[in-house]
Order: structure tokens, then C-alpha cells, then sequence
């Protein structure tokens, strides 16, 4: 009983030291570290054998009877060399794994750790995200810790700020929302992270710019096409996964509202600005067959799990579903379809809007029976700051009709209007994961 709970103790020091990651199926380290004792063994064999024969044919000084311990019996000889042998080579890739690959890892990451990540990343679903704004690169953020296959398809209507000016001047796409996507799954140091989302705050011409959009005007220049700026500027910033837009052509977002004195408003920053004066009845795009950019479909008939939301609704996430080539895409896949609603109703677009009217406002543009499950907050103790006009989007009474609805707490308890990234993408992929299985 003794013998069998110290080999357990040994097995136990062993994997501890090792890092258990080490030993995880599929990360393919074991079998050359199997080859390794392999080597080690046949290498201590031959020299056992060269020093055999020399203790019986070369007269040695009788220091060596000591230090090679004949006094003891062979077999424990044998035993306290082959003791020794493993509990140096253990030190030996330990210490290895802990000071000399440091400098490919951040600090307090075990190479174990590291290549665990990348191996279970990896072998992660193929997962589509549409959306825009902050909603998607804070989807975004969440999911790259579970997959590198990972198509985030991007909203081109953004006609504001810094993104809208490039627009206007320069003809090239809206980059503002690509650079969100970038910087949320970006493989790189937070100093270059913040480098991208960097926006001047003065210099003639460059006052409300950020880096990162003129960083892929700059890279479109070079590279001779946008969609090719935004591939180039995340193989620098070693970016998990891709980010498409979802058309390549110049598209205006429009809306009907409810306000007879304003039947009709166009750009996606007119809509908000008007705020509560321009009550949504629907938008649309101009021109309203905007062809799809060939990957972003290929993307979407290729995924395992295809994700709506969160974000603006009218602004964010409807622009790209009215692409008609998505639409019809979203249609043909055989990949889960989700949708993850608002935590926040958004001042002049959802104002007092329940989880059945984000639904209902889906379905009105898109039609029913493309997305059949809804993920939503259930956690309503944390509180909006005093001036917020937000409130909780909460459902009328139960789960919305004829969806399948998962509620949790994915609530960023520090922006209470927003996801938390971490809960979003755990709550999701387990979710994905049961159904797999």
C-alpha cells in the first residue's frame, strides 16, 4: 500500500513540475518526450558500456571504487543512477520551460501553457460574427481565447467621426470599425493595442483621427485595394482569425422613421444624432443590392457557428444582414445561427425596446427562421449611471416565442451597459459545445 502511494506522490510531484499541460492529449509533446528518455536511456547505455569495459581492462585508483559505489549491491546502484538521471532531466525541462523560452511568452506563461492555448485554439469551431462598433470587437475579444477560426464580417455604412472624414476625402471604406476588430484580436502587446486606438487630439488635419484608421488608409495606398489593407495590417498585428467586409461597395444606410415632420433620414451618423426626434420604422441600404464581398460569403457557408450582435442594432448589426448576398448566405448555412441581444436599450434607437422587440425588428428585416436562439442578460443588480438614459433590455414575459433563448450573467459589471467578453464567449461556446456533443 506504502509502495503504491509513493508512486502516486511521484507521479503526482512530477506532472505538478512538469506543468500538467504538458501531458494534455493532442498537444503533441509527449511523443518526443518519450523519444527523448529514449535517447537519453540508449545514450547512458553506450557509455555504461565503454566505462564497463574500462574499469575491467584499465587499472583505476581506488577513489573510483567510492565514487562509482561498488560497495553497494548492483541492482541498487543502478537504481539511484536511473533516480538521479530522471530527476535531472525533470529539473532540466522545467527550469527550460520556465527561463529560456520567457522571451516568446508573457510573463507568467508556461511554453506548456502557450502551446496548449494554440492547440485548443486551433482545433476551436469556425465561427462568423457580423456586426460593427464595439459590440463586435467586444465579441470578438471573448472568442479569440477559445478559436483562431475566428471571420468577423464588418459593417461599410459608418459615415462619422474620423472613419467618415476618410470616407468622404480620401473614397476609401469606412476604417473605423476594422480597426476595432483588429485591435480586439490583435496577437500583440497592449502598448501596440493602444498604439492602434491612439486618436490625436490636435495638429491641422489630424485632430479626431485615430492611428489605427490612418495606419489602413495608409496600408490601402501601398497595397493598392482596402480589402487588402485590412488583410496586410493584421498579419503585422499577428491577428487571430480574418476580418471581411461585408460589401466593397460605398453604401449609405437609411431610415423611415415614425415622425411625419422627418420621413426619412440618411447616413448612419444622421440616424444618431437625431436621436429620439427620428422614432426607426425600418432602415435600408442605398444602393439596396450592394453585391456581398465574395469571402464574407464563402465565410459564412463555411461556419460551424455564425453569431448577430451585440451592438447597435439599425446601425451595427442590421447594415450587414441587408446585404441581400448575406441574407441569402445566412439562409443556406448549416451552421448554428445566434443572436446575441443588447444588454442596454440605445437612446434614439431602442429606446424602451424589450428582448421581443429587438426579435420582432430582426425579423422585419431580415424575415423569420434564420436565427433560432438568442443569448440575453439575466443579471439586472448592477446599476447605469445617474444621467444614462439606457435601461435594461429585459423580455415582455418569459422567453421570446419561437426562439430558443439562453439567459446568464454576461453583464460587464464596470460598464453595466455593455458584455463582459470573457462571459459572453464562455456562455456561447458552451452552449455550442453541448450541442456538439
Amino acid at each position: 500500500m506504502s509502495g503504491q502511494v509513493s508512486q502516486h506522490d511521484a507521479r503526482a510531484w512530477l506532472v505538478n513540475r512538469l506543468n500538467r499541460k504538458w501531458l494534455y492529449i493532442g498537444l503533441g509533446f509527449k511523443r518526443w518526450l518519450v523519444l527523448l528518455f529514449i535517447g537519453v536511456m540508449l545514450l547512458a547505455l553506450g557509455f555504461g558500456y565503454v566505462l564497463s569495459i574500462l574499469h575491467r581492462e584499465t587499472p583505476l585508483p581506488d577513489i573510483f571504487y567510492y565514487l562509482t559505489l561498488q560497495f553497494l549491491d548492483g541492482t541498487v546502484r543502478g537504481l539511484l543512477a536511473g533516480a538521479a538521471g530522471l530527476a535531472i532531466v525533470v529539473i532540466a525541462i522545467a527550469r527550460l520551460d520556465q527561463s529560456l523560452v520567457s522571451a516568446f511568452t508573457a510573463e507568467g506563461t508556461s511554453l506548456a501553457e502557450l502551446l496548449y492555448r494554440q492547440r485548443v485554439r486551433h482545433r476551436g469551431p469556425k465561427i462568423v460574427a457580423l456586426g460593427g462598433g464595439t459590440g463586435l470587437s467586444t465579441l470578438l475579444r471573448g472568442l479569440k481565447a477559445h478559436t483562431d477560426q475566428l471571420t468577423a464580417i464588418v459593417t461599410v455604412a459608418d459615415d462619422g467621426g474620423s472613419s467618415g472624414r476618410l470616407r468622404r476625402e480620401l473614397g476609401v471604406l469606412p476604417p473605423g470599425d476594422f480597426r476595432q476588430c483588429i485591435a480586439a484580436l490583435a496577437d500583440s502587446e497592449p502598448l501596440m493595442t493602444s498604439l492602434l486606438q491612439y486618436r490625436f487630439g490636435g495638429g491641422s488635419g489630424l485632430e479626431g483621427h485615430s492611428f489605427g484608421n490612418l495606419l489602413i488608409v495608409a496600408m490601402a495606398g501601398i497595397t493598392g485595394s482596402f480589402e487588402r489593407a485590412v488583410r496586410e495590417s493584421s498579419r503585422v498585428l499577428a491577428v487571430r482569425g480574418q476580418i471581411l467586409p461585408s460589401t466593397l461597395r460605398h453604401v449609405t444606410l437609411t431610415a423611415e422613421t415614425r415622425n411625419p415632420e422627418l420621413e426619412r433620414v440618411a447616413g448612419e451618423s444622421a440616424i444618431t444624432r437625431r436621436g429620439t426626434l427620428a422614432r426607426i420604422a425600418r432602415v435600408y441600404l442605398e444602393p439596396e443590392r450592394a453585391p456581398a464581398y465574395p469571402d464574407a460569403v464563402r465565410a459564412i457557408l463555411d461556419a460551424d457557428l455564425i453569431i448577430a450582435g451585440p451592438g447597435s442594432l439599425y446601425t451595427s448589426v442590421l447594415p450587414n444582414l441587408l446585404v441581400e448576398d448575406i441574407q441569402n448566405a445566412l439562409r443556406a448555412a448549416r451552421a448554428d445561427k445566434v443572436y446575441v441581444c443588447n444588454i442596454a436599450t440605445q437612446a434614439g434607437e431602442t429606446d424602451d425596446f424589450s428582448i421581443e422587440d429587438h426579435l420582432d425588428a430582426l425579423e422585419q428585416h431580415v424575415g423569420e427562421g434564420i436565427f433560432t436562439h438568442v443569448f440575453a442578460n439575466d443579471n439586472f443588480r448592477v446599476s447605469f449611471p445617474e444621467n444614462s438614459p439606457s435601461r435594461f433590455v429585459r423580455p415582455r414575459g418569459g422567453a421570446p416565442r419561437a426562439y430558443a433563448t439562453t439567459f446568464s450573467d454576461i453583464v460587464d459589471e464596470s460598464k453595466p451597459w455593455r458584455h463582459d467578453p470573457a462571459k459572453l464567449a464562455r456562455v456561447i461556446l458552451d452552449w455550442y459545445n453541448t450541442r456538439s456533443t
